[in-house]
């Protein structure tokens, strides 16, 4: 499962679909609105909906032919309902929670919310889920104790009568750390885009993977200031000798974190050049006096490499006590996405 939610972690959703649909059996979005975007662009492989609906969208889930994932059962007596006004079978994947603690049929009550099942014949019970708690820790007991609660699931459900085609535990993390675990789906997220080392486990070596996004800009004023001059918001940062300062048109709203404020860099012309002053709204302002021959109009490379130079997403994230997941997803939808290959 292509995991393409939240825009694609900032990738784009339906660019990112188009290109990995030949090579997908399902892709992951969070919402059924997500969903409904990939249908309209065209997209025709299973679409499961994993932080499943509102009240009112079931009879969206079936005109697209969406797969929510339920765990409640005021969601299991709606779809129904709608299913068979529609005179459909309509697919469901059934989330138990084994230790996340945030969706998910609690353990304990599995064996009463699968024997109130039968009645709701329109509904066909596809999959069965849930999620790692600390698949990217190096002590895997609660991810083992996670597992055995998932195949004690499994038994809950056959006892039933209920046999899931579809059985997932792992996403990146899990399906790096937990060999064992892979059900028959495996929920690819981070390590599809390119980012492992914040996310997963140091051992065993992470996956193979390359970046998949980088970030550009360009110098959009340049100019040269005596010492002693004060630069931004807030005066945060003032030049202690004669220095050339670059504008750049990006800013928190384009997702360049305010909290990169004096704390990072960019690349100009092949070197580093810090990031001087509050990163306000719209304009970031860097230092660049010891770069010769730097110009109006230079690109700038915020996130990805030039030269022997690199800012991964892992870079950043370190750099204000985040994951890389949380910089891609920032990149706002005013940030134009061109796509190569």
């Amino acid at each position: 499962m292509a995991v393409i939610k939240a825009n694609a972690y900032g990738h784009g959703a339906v660019k990112c679909a188009r290109a990995l649909e030949p090579d997908a059996d399902w892709f992951g979005v969070a919402l059924i609105e997500e969903g409904v975007e990939l249908r309209r662009a065209g997209i025709t492989r299973p679409i499961l909906c994993l932080g499943g609906f509102w009240h009112g969208q079931a009879e969206t889930i079936i005109a697209h032919n969406l797969t929510p994932v339920i765990f409640r059962f005021d969601q299991i007596e709606e779809l129904h309902a709608q299913a068979k006004q529609a005179s459909r079978k309509v697919n469901y994947h059934l989330k138990v929670d084994t230790g996340m603690g945030r969706l998910g049929v609690p353990f304990a009550e599995l064996p009463a919310f699968v024997r109130a099942l039968h009645p709701f014949t329109n509904l066909r019970l596809d999959g069965l889920m849930t999620h790692f708690a600390e698949a990217e820790s190096l002590d895997a007991e609660f991810t083992e104790l996670q597992i055995g609660c998932f195949q004690q699931s499994l038994d809950i459900l056959r006892e039933a009568g209920l046999a899931p085609v579809w059985r997932h535990l792992s996403n990146s993390a899990g399906i790096h750390s937990q060999a064992t675990a892979l059900g028959n789906l495996a929920r690819t997220g981070a390590a599809m885009y390119g980012f492992t080392r914040d996310v997963i486990a140091p051992v065993p070596e992470a996956f193979d993977v390359k970046p998949v996004l980088s970030l550009h800009s360009r110098i959009v004023y340049l100019k040269t200031v005596a010492a002693g001059t004060s630069l931004g918001y807030g005066r945060t940062f003032t030049t202690t000798s004669e220095s050339r300062i670059a504008t750049l048109p990006i800013g928190y709203a384009d997702g360049l974190h305010r909290a990169h404020s004096n704390n990072g860099h960019v690349i100009v012309r092949g070197h580093f050049a810090p990031i001087v002053g509050r990163v306000s709204m719209d304009l970031t302002m860097v230092e660049v006096t010891n770069i010769s021959e730097v110009q109006l109009g230079d690109e700038v490379i915020l996130l990805g490499k030039q030269g022997d130079l690199r800012i991964s997403a892992e870079n950043l994230a370190e750099q204000i006590n985040t994951i890389s997941y949380e910089v891609a997803c920032h990149l706002s939808a005013r940030v134009p996405r061109m796509y190569f290959g």
